[in-house]
């Protein structure tokens, strides 16, 4: 499922996020913020992939000190957990950086993120209830095929064509 931050939502650490969240139960929620690219290259914070300069995302707030992974790779990295037709989190990452040496993995089909989005229990009940968040299903082609600076637009057009004009809505109205 998608999480897709409501227009006027100013918490910087969200404004225009767009999540894919891979867990949902009764101890709470995680994802990754799709559209928030660092200035950081992967072998910048992982040691040994020297050649290795594929973007890292910020995932979210919490859990800085943890890197993840959503791909579609599953025949290459053992242990992914597969969480919708396509995507897959996580493995076995001692594989995958051995791949990644040997230059075996296709980029455009995994992306890197430092931290992750959670929720406790019932909190992001409350806050989709309090329409901070509007949510869609989600398919692969958002999160590995689109340009970052059209996830959260092309999100809102997954949810159909009365919310396509919420596209347009200035960050902040108080500046139009």
């Amino acid at each position: 499922m998608l999480l897709i931050a409501d227009p006027f939502l100013k918490d910087k650490n969200f404004i225009r996020s767009v999540i894919y969240l891979c867990s949902h139960h009764a101890e709470g929620s995680l994802g990754f913020t799709l559209n928030k690219k660092t200035n950081l290259k992967l072998n910048q914070i992982i040691p040994g992939l020297d050649s290795c300069t594929v973007p890292v995302y910020a995932g979210g707030p919490v859990g800085l000190d943890t890197i993840h992974f959503l791909h579609q790779l599953p025949e290459l990295i053992p242990d992914s957990q597969q969480v919708a037709a396509n995507i897959y989190w996580g493995g076995d990452f001692e594989t995958l950086k051995d791949l990644m040496r040997k230059d075996l993995i296709n980029l455009k089909k995994i992306k890197f993120f430092i931290g992750y989005s959670g929720w406790s229990p019932g909190q992001l009940e409350n806050e989709i209830e309090e329409k901070t968040w509007l949510s869609s299903g989600s398919n692969y082609s958002i999160i590995f095929n689109t340009p970052d600076d059209e996830i959260w637009k092309q999100s809102i057009k997954l949810l159909g064509p009365k919310f396509e004009p919420l596209i347009n809505y200035p960050i902040d109205p108080q500046l139009n």
